[in-house]
């Protein structure tokens, strides 16, 4: 059981919002590293056997929101809804993936299918409530299949361009599945604190 209220959740859940929306604008997510806690993980799967993974809020701010995040420019994630749990303290936000680069018609380029982020958060020493871990979760043929699309409109920006050319396990943080520093599921999950049901 968390010690955490809802409005101290929700008053975290405002200000990440706000640091989302001023990220967008300036292109700098590294913004966002300030509200994780000095521990916390942060990972997301690429294929069964290519996963990201930053432990600690220093590869967080240069790997998760800095390498995977630049080049990026334009980009929104705009949180369609969320839902707070402050029994267990997490929050569940959903996002649409925007490219901010339209087409032909005029309409913007956007990854289908549901993307989303979990988080954990946590009351620290000083009193502030900041993520433990979260996990993100996106549809990647449709990220692949929307890229594509922008490749062969060739509306791609030569920083997007860039970005594209960084993959596979010799980025930072992207693990073999045998390789990954923390839980795919997160810590406390993967612990069994939260069991809902029995397996059989």
């Amino acid at each position: 059981m968390s010690d955490l209220t809802r409005a101290e959740i929700q008053e975290f859940w405002d200000a990440w919002l706000a640091t989302n929306r001023e990220a967008e604008r300036t292109g700098d997510w590294r913004t966002l590293a300030d509200h994780y806690a000095e521990d916390a993980t942060y990972g997301w799967m690429y294929s069964p056997d290519e996963h990201f993974m930053a432990v600690g809020r220093d590869q967080i701010r240069d790997w998760a929101i800095g390498i995977e995040m630049d080049g990026l420019d334009g980009w929104h994630y705009d949180y369609q809804a969320a839902v707070i749990d402050e029994q267990k303290a997490m929050i569940v936000g959903f996002w649409k993936q925007k490219s901010g680069i339209l087409d032909d018609e005029g309409s913007e380029y956007e990854i289908l299918g549901l993307g989303g982020s979990w988080f954990g958060v946590e009351r620290q020493a000083n009193g502030e409530v900041m993520i433990a871990w979260q996990r993100d979760w996106f549809d990647m043929p449709s990220t692949a299949h929307t890229f594509m699309q922008i490749l062969e409109a060739n509306k791609a920006p030569d920083t997007l361009l860039k970005r594209m050319s960084v993959a596979g396990h010799g980025v930072p943080g992207h693990y073999h599945y045998k390789d990954i520093p923390s839980t795919v599921w997160p810590p406390p999950v993967e612990r069994g604190d939260y069991i809902e049901q029995k397996a059989l």
